[in-house]
């Protein structure tokens, strides 16, 4: 068994699967189906299938508690058998169910489930459950490809030819320990630091409000097939990607409804193409940060020539140990004696397979995110290009934003994308500038955003779950002497052993912190403070 360190990508993934109770951090598994040919035998399927965990270190990796990523010796992947015929037995959609929302053991269970469905005793589907620590979506599309290359080997009887394989995590894990990665992720930080510098402490502080009732967030869809084809047009007038039409859609709302000059969010990046290894099979995605100037009341034109200069800066700076920044911005949270938020993500997914079959959009609300609303996260746009139409799925925290506004949120980007669209086909006619799309969207004016919420301080108090709080960090990271008036990051506490640290204090009996608290600049000694609180809340409903 070898083992290395966490690659980077594989660390934004590790934070935000234990920024999840167990119960809920089956959301961030990965499943992918596959349609078997006919010709295959169960007992094919499953050699097809331990080739692939051969083949590929990833798939036979846990992640463990250091953190680091340990391989395992090659062997048999284990693989659920089920009949899609009524045999008194559990039914496919009941056992792919199970598979599919069971927590991973990461430190102990391979990163990946099988399971065959049969009928008429030979396989006709394969349905995989990755824990999302392991795969990307370039990941999903090289294994598939494989399983497509092996089962037409196997149906024509004939060995499958698959190119070898070059890289492992391991090695991708050896060059971001190198001085050459050292280089590159010192640049990128400089970056980080300079944007976050600039950025407001809270860029929703304006619309921000504590809600004690009702759920967490909430999470709506809508659906546009005349967006589709606006976009693509838009995009092809100004010469940029299609997806980045959506970011401007995105960025001019953000800008109307939080009354922000700068917008600011996160983008997923694959980095694949940042160091030697870009065909290693491993979770390899990250965030970037993007801040785009509002300034001036540009038109919607203009505004999408700076959302594509600002992607272009933020590019060159993206592959970064994403736990790094995580640190960088608790210390910036210090340096400024109040938290500081990056809580909006962008993600844009291209699904060609994917089909809406209508003509009109559709607006429809999903079932409240519980697992998303633990991320601590202000809203998260999820833009998926179908072969027909465009999805737009906002996710928003209820303490930003109301269903209504989340509503105007969605139907303001598509009327501004169509709006922009139909000017264009008129000679001369100018784009829609900002001023434009507020009152297209409808959106309440922003008030004066408060002051900002100062940081919890520490009166010096050392009890009994301070001296345990203490105890649990140094052990995690072998450290001296802790003043509990620093955060847990001016301490020395490295955000990736965060789950080693809340285990060990679980362990002594003391619950409550989250990662995002103790990644936080919080002083230690208030979060002790918080944990003394818990128990005491706790022994009082016990003795009820």
């Amino acid at each position: 068994m070898k083992s290395a360190s966490l690659c980077w990508g594989q660390r934004y993934m590790w934070l935000r699967v234990h920024q999840l109770p167990p119960g809920h951090q089956h959301e961030t598994h990965v499943v992918l189906r596959f349609d078997l040919p006919a010709g295959l035998t169960v007992a094919a399927c499953r050699a097809m299938l331990t080739y692939l965990t051969r083949r590929h270190e990833i798939l036979r990796t846990t992640f463990g508690p250091g953190p680091e990523q340990r391989v395992r010796p090659p062997a048999p992947l284990p693989v659920t058998v089920v009949t899609a015929e009524r045999d008194g037995g559990a039914t496919p959609a009941e056992v792919v169910e199970e598979l599919s929302t069971r927590p991973f053991d990461l430190a102990g269970e391979w990163p990946v489930r099988a399971c065959l469905i049969t009928s008429g005793g030979a396989p006709r589907h394969c349905v995989l459950v990755f824990n999302h620590l392991a795969v990307d979506m370039w990941t999903l599309g090289e294994i598939k490809r494989e399983l497509r290359t092996q089962s037409a080997g196997a149906v024509a009887r004939r060995p499958a030819a698959l190119p070898p394989v070059r890289h492992q995590p391991a090695d991708l894990a050896r060059h971001e320990a190198s001085a050459d990665a050292a280089i590159v992720a010192s640049r990128a930080m400089a970056y980080w630091q300079e944007e976050v510098g600039v950025l407001p402490a809270d860029p929703f502080a304006a619309r921000r409000t504590e809600r004690a009732d009702g759920p967490p967030a909430g999470h709506a869809t809508l659906i546009s097939p005349p967006m589709l084809a606006a976009s693509r047009r838009i995009a092809a007038r100004h010469g940029v990607w299609p997806s980045l039409v959506h970011v401007a859609a995105y960025t001019a709302m953000a800008a109307l409804y939080t009354g922000r000059e700068d917008v600011a969010h996160l983008a997923f990046v694959s980095n694949r193409e940042s160091h030697p290894c870009p065909d290693v099979l491993t979770c390899m995605f990250s965030p970037m940060l993007v801040r785009v100037s509002c300034a001036g009341d540009p038109s919607f034109g203009e505004l999408l020539r700076r959302v594509a200069a600002a992607y272009g800066r933020a590019g060159e700076h993206a592959y970064v140990p994403y736990d790094k920044v995580v640190e960088m911005v608790s210390r910036e949270g210090s340096r400024r004696g109040v938290a500081v938020r990056l809580g909006s993500e962008i993600n844009f997914i291209k699904q060609r397979t994917r089909e809406y079959g209508g003509r009109r959009t559709a607006f429809t609300w999903n079932p409240v995110p519980w697992a998303w609303a633990h991320h601590g996260d202000d809203t998260y746009l999820r833009v998926d290009e179908w072969r027909d139409a465009v999805a737009l799925s906002l996710h928003a925290a209820s303490s930003v934003m109301d269903a209504g506004d989340v509503e105007r949120f969605l139907r303001g980007m598509e009327a501004l994308v169509l709006t922009c669209d139909a000017r264009a086909s008129q000679e001369g006619a100018p784009g829609p500038t900002l001023g434009e799309a507020a009152r297209i969207a409808g959106f309440a004016p922003a008030g004066a955003p408060p002051d900002p919420v100062p940081l919890e301080t520490w009166h010096g108090h050392a009890g009994p779950a301070a001296r345990a709080l203490a105890d649990a960090v140094r052990e995690a990271h072998g450290l001296g002497p802790l003043d509990l008036s620093d955060s847990y990051t001016l301490a020395g506490g490295q955000v990736l052993r965060i789950p080693q640290v809340l285990a060990e204090l679980a362990r002594r009996g003391w619950e409550g912190l989250t990662l995002n608290q103790l990644a936080g600049p919080a002083p230690l000694g208030a979060l002790a403070s918080r944990l003394a609180q818990g128990r005491l809340h706790q022994n009082q409903a016990h003795s009820e």
